[in-house]
């Protein structure tokens, strides 16, 4: 069974917080991003899309603000304990596509790094990950440099039968 989820995450751009995008440090931007985690926008996105794909809540759920032990947990981590909590219910991640909307840095001559780090993270294919970029062309919060956005879809199907995490049998 192919199962398709999608994910959404902004941030608001900061000074004093290095720039995590994708797993990758953007050692060169004078802003980072708010938020309890590291507050990588395209790592977020993924993780929504596939715990939507599989029905298991959101990101918010998983790693509530709210926990200590996520306070600057770095967004590959995020990737890689949703990559396994798919695994344990039986899905396997068929691929991720995401689109960073940004006008803070260019991300072209780093997008490569990006799909490597997202697919070392995910214990998938280099191939199996797509990675965007767009700028809003100085409109709104983004086009103004206040924020990072991503969109991310990703595919999942089931490769056998597993048992629901604990935090998904809490959600139904």
């Amino acid at each position: 069974m192919m199962r398709v989820g999608t994910g959404y995450d902004i941030h608001a751009t900061t000074t004093g917080r290095p720039l995590m995008l994708g797993c990758v440090h953007f050692t060169d931007a004078k802003v980072g991003l708010a938020g309890h985690s590291d507050a990588d926008v395209v790592s977020h996105a993924i993780c929504d899309a596939l715990l939507g794909a599989a029905a298991m809540g959101d990101i918010g759920i998983v790693f509530p603000d709210t926990d200590a032990e996520w306070k600057d947990a770095a967004g590959s981590l995020f990737l890689q304990h949703v990559a396994a909590q798919l695994r344990g219910a039986g899905y396997a991640i068929v691929n991720v596509d995401c689109t960073v909307l940004c006008d803070v840095v260019r991300l072209g001559d780093r997008m490569r790094a990006m799909k490597d780090a997202i697919a070392v993270a995910l214990g998938i294919e280099t191939t199996q990950v797509n990675v965007k970029a767009t700028t809003c062309e100085g409109t709104g919060s983004i086009g103004r440099g206040e924020a990072i956005a991503c969109e991310a879809i990703a595919m999942i199907e089931r490769d056998a039968p597993g048992k629901l995490g604990a935090w998904q049998e809490s959600a139904l």
